[in-house]
């Protein structure tokens, strides 16, 4: 539907007025929608890899870090 204004000369100015979509709305709207689409994606896979892969193994203590620990606790180390 066309809007018509006058302006102050009397000359009819004769205005379309877009009923589609902003063009800075559909983009927002594409980047909202990817950036939803990663997280939910990302969640997915994360709760696949808790359910499916194994527990992390630990790493292996030295034997000069128990040697240290147990004298921390007034312990003696054995073979001293």
């Amino acid at each position: 539907m066309a809007e018509q204004f006058a302006d102050s000369a009397n000359n009819v100015i004769i205005e379309e007025v877009n009923k589609g979509l902003n063009p800075g709305m559909v983009v927002l709207l594409v980047v909202a929608s990817f950036l939803l689409l990663f997280f939910v994606g990302n969640y997915a896979l994360y709760v696949y890899a808790q359910k499916t892969l194994p527990p992390k193994k630990k790493k292996p203590v030295s034997k000069k870090k128990l040697k240290r620990e147990k004298l921390k606790q007034g312990v003696s180390a054995p073979g001293e």
